[in-house]
């Protein structure tokens, strides 16, 4: 089930545009995953999404034609094998059994034997071979090389070679970035404070919840020890969401940018999911200012309506286009 629910939620995100911090906990909760197997299910699943740009690299060059060959379905279980043979502790004939399974259950028997065969491949050799025979070399791209090898687009590493002119740096800050981050919580403002929800860490139930502690960067946020978000009544009722802290220093620092005029009306362009919007509607309304949040996508701006539910009265959402802002 775990594996599963892993699967189900990565599929989401390719084929229905998902964001994967919240369709994850969702089936979590649907299918009353907890402990071990929700770890399972988490790490499956974010670390795939992670690494995703590596393993791609790793298997297109077990597949003919590449991994544009392969039926979508049959790729996300590809990755996910992936992910267990090389950066997990999972033995190599379960990493295989389980993904060979999935698939058959999943899309049927037709990839099995693929499938079988590309992962036994992928499994017989550590992760910096395949680095090491896929990435372009790194004394002639050194670029593309740390794309492969640290799963970052390569305008990505671009840019902050540009920024940091200095390889070293960059590498170290790509690692970095791929360390499993915890889970970051934001108060509304207005709505609750930090210290307040640091205090709430129990179930419905009365039992205890993970610890919550503050952050270390922005004033509005929290550290969620582990667990399920949805687990904190805050989080449930919109007074406290999931969003990390260099979001909320986005949306802090957008937040602060000295005005001419007026400053009483704040047009959020691309509100989805709804995080920083909620977050600037809470600064907002401290300064007798109203956000108007922008999403071209209906489906993200109920998302961005969610976000904003705990304020009082109806969220300021429109359907529309950034760039022809209403």
């Amino acid at each position: 089930m775990a594996r599963r629910t892993a699967y189900d939620a990565l599929r989401a995100v390719d084929s229905s545009d998902a964001y994967l911090n919240l369709a994850l906990p969702r089936l979590l909760s649907e299918r009353g995953l907890a402990g071990r197997d929700a770890a399972l299910a988490t790490e499956l699943a974010n670390g795939t999404a992670r690494r995703q740009g590596s393993y791609d690299s790793f298997l297109a060059s077990c597949v003919e034609g590449g991994t544009a060959a392969l039926q979508p379905e049959v790729l996300t279980a590809l990755r996910m094998g992936a992910h267990q043979l090389l950066s997990m502790r999972v033995p190599a004939h379960a990493a295989v059994g389980t993904s060979v399974e999935l698939v058959r259950d999943a899309v049927g028997e037709r990839p099995v034997r693929l499938v079988n065969a590309v992962l036994r491949r992928i499994g017989g050799r550590p992760f910096d071979s395949w680095v090491n025979s896929t990435a372009p070399r790194r004394d002639e791209d050194p670029v593309g090389h740390l794309v492969v090898r640290h799963s970052h687009p390569r305008w990505v590493v671009a840019a902050y070679l540009a920024a940091l002119g200095d390889l070293g740096s960059v590498e170290d800050l790509l690692v970095a970035d791929n360390v499993a981050p915890e889970v970051a919580l934001v108060v509304r403002p207005g709505l609750m404070d930090v210290e307040a929800l640091c205090s709430q860490n129990t179930t419905p139930d009365g039992s205890v919840a993970s610890a919550v502690r503050r952050g270390r960067w922005s004033p509005y946020a929290a550290i969620l020890a582990g667990g399920d978000p949805a687990s904190l009544a805050a989080v449930r009722g919109g007074r406290a969401g999931v969003q990390d802290e260099g979001s909320q220093l986005a949306a802090l620092a957008a937040s602060r940018v000295p005005v001419a005029g007026r400053d009483t009306r704040w047009l959020d362009l691309c509100a989805g999911p709804g995080g920083k919007a909620a977050l600037l509607t809470g600064v907002a309304r401290e300064r007798g200012a109203v956000v108007i949040a922008g999403e071209r996508r209906p489906h993200r701006a109920r998302l961005v309506g969610s976000a904003l539910r705990a304020y009082p009265g109806p969220p300021a959402v429109a359907v529309a286009d950034g760039t022809r802002p209403p």
